[in-house]
């Protein structure tokens, strides 16, 4: 997910669990409830006028998170709505938050909250 592009809906390996602290997941939520979202998977940020689009399996995530889904939830919703096959929807929502973060989208998770 770059701005302007059509990037993908995971990066690298290894993201914080920003879902699983609460403080950090409930600013999260805040944040994203910001977003502007389409059904087309166009991302629109009101607090710094970037663009970005996801695809649909991003889309999912996102709307997942602005319910306020903690990361299995979300990961649950996935799989759900997805034919995944030999995938981790767990791992994928971790990269995917990682993602966010590195966009300025949702912040960073607080210092020991691993």
């Amino acid at each position: 997910m770059r701005p302007g592009d059509g990037g993908a809906c995971v990066v690298t390996i290894g993201a914080p669990n920003i879902l699983e602290n609460e403080e950090a997941r409930v600013s999260a939520i805040l944040r994203l409830k910001e977003l502007a979202l389409s059904d087309t998977g166009f991302v629109f940020d009101p607090a710094s006028g970037a663009t970005f689009t996801v695809n649909p399996t991003g889309l999912c995530a996102l709307n997942a998170m602005k319910d306020g889904l903690s990361r299995e939830e979300v990961a649950a919703r996935l799989r759900e709505r997805f034919d995944i096959r030999g995938g981790d929807p767990a791992r994928d929502v971790g990269e995917f938050v990682e993602l966010l973060r590195q966009h300025g989208l949702i912040s960073a998770e607080p210092e020991g909250a691993q």
